[in-house]
């Protein structure tokens, strides 16, 4: 994997998925970030994670790689080299009270290994990734299915958005947002990133 920079993440950007934490449909683009220790390819692999501080849900999102730095008016095909399949692991509970006390989500988004990303492959071109759904096997098991056709902030909103607010250059990464259907991860599980009928990455889940 080349050097990364900086690890973006959009949250609530599929309605379906606001919907079922029950949180607002956001008006704008809502980002986060995680730290470069939390990166980690799943290589089929055991891949460790926090067992005692409640529940770990995946979060299954394309991921794209920016290849070059951002001039004002680049068009997604000419920054975007490289696109994943990625899971943004959350620890649920720790994340609820955050909220609560209107706390940053740091805690529960950037402990190690949270950035799942599976191998990098050429970006297709914005048209030809909605031909093509991305998805996520639990144990053997479809829980989450998604197209970027159904986000509400498309990639080009995304790259201009986080270019304008924080900065973009190449080796930064954006996870773009999960689709309804996530759910808990539980120790031992094999889980399975697919690009259509393409198996893109597989770990194990080992609770520490």
């Amino acid at each position: 994997m080349n050097k990364v920079k900086n690890i973006y993440c959009v949250g609530r950007n599929y309605a379906a998925h606001a919907k079922e934490l029950q949180n607002e449909v956001p008006y704008s683009p809502m980002l986060f970030s995680k730290p470069t220790h939390a990166l980690i390819e799943a290589e089929g692999q055991e891949v460790k994670l926090p067992g005692n501080r409640g529940s770990i849900h995946f979060e299954t999102e394309i991921v794209i790689r920016i290849g070059k730095p951002f001039e004002q008016g680049i068009k997604v095909e000419e920054i975007v080299d490289s696109m994943a399949i990625g899971i943004d692991f959350t620890l649920r509970d720790v994340q609820s009270e955050l909220k609560k006390k209107g706390h940053p989500w740091l805690l529960a988004k950037g402990f190690p290994n949270s950035a799942l990303v599976s191998k990098f492959i050429p970006f297709p071109g914005i048209e030809e990734m909605k031909k093509i759904d991305f998805s996520l096997l639990k144990n053997g098991e479809m829980v989450q299915l998604g197209n970027i056709k159904n986000m509400i902030f498309d990639l080009q909103t995304i790259i201009d958005f986080t270019a304008l607010n924080f900065g973009l250059g190449e080796g930064d990464l954006i996870f773009t947002g999960t689709p309804e259907g996530v759910g808990p991860v539980n120790d031992n599980d094999h889980l399975t990133l697919l690009w259509g009928n393409s198996i893109l990455g597989e770990c194990f889940i080992k609770f520490e």
